[in-house]
């Protein structure tokens, strides 16, 4: 059996010297009440003829109308939901305006055994929310990418740090 495997961007920036990161909420009628646990990276499931980075930013344009930001993935490891779901993941440095969200639209049957379909959007709405915040909002599951972010980013800085300039 093939398990079901995802693949999405995780965007960061700095704001007022804290580190934020883009976390959408699911839209339809199932996810309506729900806020802690319920948000996730823009994000979407792919096909084996698809390459991942590819789902990654379509599934992103799909998700918030926009284009990716312009810039250089950085790729995470993937994570396995509770469900037995791969996610691929991306982090990427750049901008998205949330009040510009246009997610895509799916349909179900609402109500339950109602026989009516209706549609919905994909995302209802995108949030940059500091890490703190993100962990508590994020699905459990993904959890392991914001870590992964945060410690990308201090190897990093620490990396452009000049060895000894402390001490001097």
């Amino acid at each position: 059996m093939t398990r079901k495997q995802s693949a999405g961007l995780l965007l960061y920036r700095e704001a007022a010297g804290a580190l934020e990161v883009l976390l959408v909420h699911p839209g339809g009628p199932l996810w309506a009440g729900r806020d802690a646990g319920a948000w996730s990276i823009p994000k979407g499931e792919f096909t084996a003829a698809e390459a991942p980075l590819q789902a990654a930013l379509r599934e992103f344009e799909e998700e918030t109308g926009a284009a990716p930001p312009a810039g250089e993935p950085l790729p995470l490891e993937p994570v396995r939901q509770p469900s037995g779901k791969i996610v691929h993941a991306w982090a990427l440095r750049g901008e998205f305006e949330v009040a510009a969200l246009k997610s895509n639209l799916f349909s179900m049957e609402w109500p339950p055994k109602s026989g009516r379909r209706q549609a919905f959007p994909e995302v209802d709405r995108a949030a940059w929310l500091t890490l703190d915040i993100a962990r508590r909002k994020i699905f459990a599951g993904q959890l392991p990418l914001l870590d992964q972010l945060e410690a990308r980013l201090a190897r990093s800085a620490a990396a452009k740090t000049p060895s000894g300039a402390a001490g001097r």
